[in-house]
């Protein structure tokens, strides 16, 4: 364990502190029994300024326990907390992408959020309250037993009754607090989908129908949350009766032994202290076992998803992606979502070095999975693809990735300045080269127009540029990062017609001496490249240039070619 010299300092602290804790009122008792001894008033005197410095005493040596371990716990549970975060961190981004497709970002953040708070609430319940506690209760007993069994027994036994009264409780509260975890989770995923939602819920009217939905969902979390609160509320109120049914009988018990002689006016002192010592203790007991059920709940959605193996891995003996020439093989490659809704059947398609391709074809036929597939966004039911002769699920994906340059059809920025989003997938690249990939993509334009020009924020997902500025910022980023193979899903698709002329000019030299793979919906953008495939529902249909497809009157093409062409295309 890497703290582990930090975790016996902190422990060996907490047990030194609480031992002491216990000590301290023994001088106490002999304080009084002197005070009550009937001796001379200076050999009293003498005798209670001794004990006196015997408490100042042990008292520091408890002050400087505490101050060890609670300066020893700082750099402990921060540092544990930064690894644990930075871990949750890693192993969440290392999911694939059908699991965040699946998953709320809200819900997800609060499941970061809730597991590392956890652990803290955990360990500081673990360490300030169980251990002093267990410590307090042993030694209590111990220190009893020597002046009466009756008292330590009697002690013992209230103490036993109270541990399987809190049990029970407990045990019985879990499956509402799990619940009431559930539901919050629920209530923060609403939160954040409705947020990322916004422009959806005004313009299509669903505000009152989201107040509605959310309202609902954080009804059905008041009543488990009042639920909860009630039935601690109520279980306090047994605790109170136990306790006062402590107090009542240990004192009795104390009395009946002073009546015979076997207890002091002092040992009446050391009950008192130890029977509040033990109120205070066995109080917080069952707040601490609630405590640490309600925060293992809490924490159990993330250790979900830490157990949750990773769907697309790098296998083993993974080697980096070598490419040398950028030739792409798709060999009888099948694909299922969710192993029953099959997309594509016995695929296969060869992408030669530096060649222009595009996919064209209806929805649904499975254009933008082919290009998945190739990023590795998911495994293959079946067959193999090939980048220079390696198979890709062989090789490491960042390797893969490194590859690659997308251009998506709704590009997504970070909340981050301009220059860090250009430059995201080159960290290295100098500012020079940012504005020139940026003169080069149209956008530098009107980044300069900008107060702030290129240290401007674009907002969460870029929402303070239009979608032709997001597309542009998309192609400049491809352009820095200047992969041997390019995809372009739909790249001009949120450019108007003057800035798509503009953005052609750009994506004819990012093409060259690159592999290419173009998936478009407007034929007027892919008239230039050196090959075009069809695909529908049935697989590959036609393949050749826009010549030779156009001229063929029942293919395909030819059909969405003419649709396109009598509306749009001149």
């Amino acid at each position: 364990m890497q703290y582990k010299g930090y975790v016996f300092v902190m422990l060996f602290s907490v047990l030194g502190a609480s031992i002491i804790n216990v000590i301290i009122p023994l001088f106490f008792k002999d304080f009084f029994d002197i005070l009550s001894s009937g001796q001379e008033q200076s050999a009293i005197i003498d005798g209670l300024i001794k004990v006196l410095i015997l408490i100042g005493i042990w008292s520091l040596v408890q002050w400087g326990f505490w101050r060890i371990a609670t300066f020893t716990a700082s750099y402990f549970y921060s540092k544990v907390m930064m690894n644990m975060t930075n871990y949750c961190f890693a192993y969440l981004h290392k999911h694939s992408f059908s699991f965040f497709n699946n998953n709320f970002v809200g819900s997800l953040t609060k499941k970061v959020k809730w597991f590392v708070n956890a652990f803290e609430d955990i360990l500081d319940r673990i360490t300030w309250s169980f251990l002093p506690l267990v410590v307090n209760i042993v030694v209590i007993i111990f220190v009893l037993y020597r002046r009466s069994w009756a008292l330590a027994a009697g002690m013992g036994v209230w103490i036993v009754l109270f541990i399987i009264v809190n049990g029970f409780f407990t045990k019985y509260k879990l499956k509402y607090d799990i619940q009431r975890s559930a539901a919050e989770t629920e209530s923060t995923a609403i939160l954040a989908d409705t947020i990322t939602n916004h422009n959806n819920v005004k313009l299509f009217n669903g505000y009152q129908r989201e107040i509605d939905n959310y309202s609902g969902v954080n009804e059905k979390l008041r009543k488990l949350r009042r639920w909860t609160w009630d039935f601690d509320n109520f279980f306090d109120a047994v605790q109170g009766l136990l306790m006062t049914v402590l107090e009542v009988g240990i004192f009795y018990l104390a009395i009946r032994l002073w009546q015979k002689g076997v207890l002091t006016v002092g040992d009446f002192v050391l009950i008192q202290s130890y029977v509040l010592n033990i109120f205070q203790r066995v109080w917080d007991f069952g707040r601490i076992i609630r405590g640490l059920y309600t925060r293992l709940a809490d924490a159990e959605e993330m250790t979900i998803v830490l157990q949750t193996p990773h769907e697309v891995r790098d296998y083993r003996y993974a080697k980096d992606l070598k490419v040398r020439q950028g030739k792409i093989e798709f060999k009888k490659v099948d694909f299922c979502y969710q192993k029953t809704r099959k997309v594509l059947a016995q695929l296969s398609l060869i992408i030669k070095p530096h060649e222009r391709l595009a996919l064209i074809g209806p929805s649904g036929a499975g254009k933008t999975t082919v290009v998945k597939l190739l990023l590795r966004m998911h495994d293959l039911t079946g067959g193999k693809i090939l980048i220079d002769g390696q198979d890709i699920s062989k090789v490491k994906q960042e390797s893969l990735w490194r590859a690659i340059s997308l251009v998506p059809q709704d590009p997504i920025l970070f909340h981050r300045s301009l220059r860090d989003n250009i430059a995201y997938g080159k960290p290295d690249a100098t500012d020079q080269e940012v504005v020139e990939a940026a003169k080069a993509a149209h956008c530098h334009e009107f980044i300069t127009s900008f107060p702030e020009g290129y240290d401007t924020f674009v907002g969460e997902r870029g929402v303070k540029l239009s979608g032709g500025e997001r597309q542009r910022v998309a192609i400049a980023r491809a352009i820095l990062r200047n992969a041997p193979i390019l995809v372009l899903d739909e790249a001009t698709s949120s450019l108007d017609s003057e800035s798509e002329i503009l953005i052609q000019d750009a994506l004819d030299k990012l093409m060259k001496n690159k592999t290419v793979i173009v998936i478009a919906h407007r034929l007027s953008t892919i008239r230039k490249v050196d090959r075009i495939v069809v695909i529908d529902e049935k697989g590959i249909v036609e393949e050749g240039s826009h010549e030779q497809l156009s001229k063929k009157p029942d293919g395909l093409y030819h059909k969405l070619w003419q649709l396109q062409a009598g509306g749009f295309i001149e």
